[in-house]
Formats: C-alpha cells, sequence, structure tokens
C-alpha cells in the first residue's frame, strides 16, 4: 500500500505545476483537464472547462497528485508540510530560495543541532515545505 500526497490549488494548479517545474525540477507525468473527462464531473463549475482535474507529477524520486478543485480560488494548505531532503547543502540553499520566492520563510534555512541545513517555507501557493540535509 502507498499513502500519495493529492494537492487541490483551487484554480491555480496549472501555475503551480509550472512552478514547481522550475523550482523543483517536477516532471508532469500525466494531466487532465476538465474538458478531456469522458464524463462531466458533477461537481464541475461553469467555466472551468480548461482547468486541472487531475494531474501527478514526480518530485525527485516522489509522486504527488494534483487538481484544481472545485476552483473557487481559495487553496488552503493547512496542518501538514512537504519534507525535501536534498543530498548537499548547496542543493538544499537552491531548493530551499526557489520555494521562497513569491513565498514566506517560516524558518530561514540554518544549521542545527539535528541537521547541517534545515529549514520550513511556505510557496508562493501556500504549501509548507520542509528542506533538511542528513548529517
Amino acid at each position: 500500500m502507498q499513502v500519495q500526497t493529492y494537492l487541490f490549488f483551487d484554480g491555480r494548479c496549472e501555475e503551480a505545476l509550472d512552478f514547481y517545474r522550475r523550482a523543483l525540477g517536477a516532471d508532469i507525468s500525466m494531466l487532465m483537464r476538465f474538458k478531456d473527462a469522458p464524463e462531466k464531473p458533477p461537481a464541475a463549475a461553469p467555466g472551468t472547462d480548461n482547468k486541472v482535474m487531475h494531474a501527478t507529477f514526480r518530485v525527485g524520486e516522489a509522486t504527488l497528485m494534483a487538481s484544481d478543485g472545485q476552483c473557487q480560488g481559495k487553496p488552503s494548505f493547512q496542518g501538514f508540510a512537504l519534507s525535501l531532503t536534498p543530498k548537499s547543502e548547496a542543493e538544499a540553499e537552491r531548493l530551499f530560495n526557489a520555494l521562497a520566492d513569491g513565498g514566506k520563510v517560516q524558518m530561514p534555512l540554518g544549521k542545527t543541532f539535528f541537521s547541517p541545513r534545515f529549514g520550513m517555507v511556505a510557496d508562493r501557493f501556500g504549501v509548507s515545505w520542509m528542506v533538511y540535509v542528513a548529517p
């Protein structure tokens, strides 16, 4: 069994996928728009034909899923964080800074008692990330 992360961007999914492609090197392996569904989803709001019904993307070895959901423009990501574990401090700096672009640093990337580099940031979509380099 797997547990996978599914992110609902409430109308900003394609923008988020483009951002993760640039910032993290994400690879979008599947993207289906509401207009391409074999059956119109019952919850699809008018004017959402070109919005993302479902997408699958990879960041490193992890597969994540995403959608525009109900497209109401109010994404809310609370109570969790995604954790990146780069192999080097230089890579941690690059990833952290890329995620912080347009976002909000919650804890600056720095040395801690458990890591040579650890930091927390909410990206421009409100998704919280922890960047951690193993000692």
